[in-house]
């Protein structure tokens, strides 16, 4: 028994390992000051991340990561709530059923839904941009969103709502006043996670987003021409923006919700 408790935490250490060390390293040397991301490293500097901050495509790439992460949560966060209320008041079956078929952009591979969207916008004429990119994060962000937001409202307690009701409440003055207080906290996880997987994306991004670029298209590009340590710097921005999310998101939704 010793033995086996013995040789499952060693390979919980190495299985840890194995998953961290990667982004351990993309943070470590972007802090370095040798021009290639080998060892040894001779010292610390800050000359990649001044790179970064004065590359002419930076702040642009940053503001469209921040705009699309924004713009996807706010109506995810809205339309995936709407959705997530009237499934719970269906039966489980039917419910169940639909939740299936929601849920299928985001069982599908990044590549075939990228190119599927991309051949869509081209059919009906619609111009690559920006809003092309939101729309397309919402078909797989929002289903995160409907699912979260599902899970609490089977287990909300409609009983202050009738009580709410019974005391002269409309329906729409219990539903501001009873039910988005008590489910807000889930709605903003489900928000934060939908931030974290639309700053993080880059299949779908790099087939919808026409001639702009955002933090992870722009790395694409960098790497594509030469592998600087910059590259790791802007890494570190995109691995604190996503993991940021997604702890906020995880906090809130489990303490909170």
């Amino acid at each position: 028994m010793i033995i086996n408790k013995s040789i499952s935490i060693i390979f919980a250490i190495l299985l840890s390992f194995f998953l961290i060390s990667p982004i351990f390293l993309v943070v470590l040397f972007a802090f370095t000051d040798r021009a290639l991301a080998t060892f040894p490293i001779n010292s610390f500097s800050l000359k990649w991340w001044i790179e970064i901050f004065n590359h002419r495509q930076f702040a642009s790439c940053f503001f469209n990561s921040v705009i699309i992460g924004l713009s996807v949560a706010f109506v995810s966060s809205i339309t995936g709530t709407m959705a997530a209320i009237g499934l719970s008041k269906l039966p489980t079956k039917t419910a169940s059923i639909t939740l299936a078929i929601i849920s299928i952009p985001i069982m599908l591979p990044p590549l075939v839904l990228g190119i599927a969207l991309l051949s869509f916008y081209v059919s009906i004429g619609m111009k690559l941009g920006l809003h092309t990119v939101i729309i397309s994060h919402l078909l797989f962000t929002q289903p995160f969103v409907i699912l979260v937001v599902y899970a609490r409202m089977v287990t909300f307690d409609y009983s202050v709502i009738d009580s709410a009701r019974d005391l002269g409440a409309s329906p729409f003055k219990a539903f501001i006043t009873i039910t988005i207080p008590i489910i807000q906290p889930v709605v903003i996880g489900a928000a934060l996670l939908a931030v974290a997987l639309s700053v993080d994306d880059f299949i779908i991004t790099f087939f919808t987003i026409g001639a702009g670029n955002t933090l992870p298209t722009l790395v694409f590009g960098m790497m594509r021409t030469s592998l600087r340590p910059s590259v790791n710097a802007i890494g570190t921005i995109i691995l604190l923006m996503t993991i940021s999310s997604s702890i906020i998101a995880l906090w809130i939704t489990r303490y909170r919700g």
